[in-house]
């Protein structure tokens, strides 16, 4: 019973560890945009041409900057729904923040994220 015990803490705190190495660090990786939905994970009603995005992970709330690397513009959201849910897409913007960095042509970009508060 000790055993599993250890195993399971062990196990959470590898989890841990892993999550928090993976907010810590600056990401990279391609973005997507959407701009259907009427409400989003968190519960807020979806507005297209806010400054929100999806991402898997990240706490509801937390703020991010997101870099197009091939323009170099840049958009501040605020992760507020679930997703992207695409293999190898890192991040969903809404409509919004997608124009604001000319996501919304190409429909995917490769982008930096930088975390800049968590909830």
């Amino acid at each position: 019973m000790k055993r599993i015990i250890a195993a399971a803490v062990i196990g959470a705190a590898l989890v841990a560890t892993t999550q928090v190495a993976q907010t810590a660090t600056r990401k990279v990786g391609i973005a997507s945009w959407y701009k259907m939905g009427k409400v989003t994970a968190n519960g807020e009603r979806f507005n297209p041409n806010g400054l929100t995005a999806a991402h898997r992970f990240l706490p509801f709330g937390t703020v991010v900057r997101v870099t197009n690397l091939r323009n170099g513009r840049k958009v501040v959201v605020r992760i507020n729904d679930r997703g992207p849910f695409i293999k190898n897409r890192i991040i969903d913007l809404a409509y919004g923040a997608a124009r604001r960095i000319g996501l919304n042509r190409s429909g995917i970009a490769k982008v930096r994220l930088d975390i800049i508060k968590t909830k």
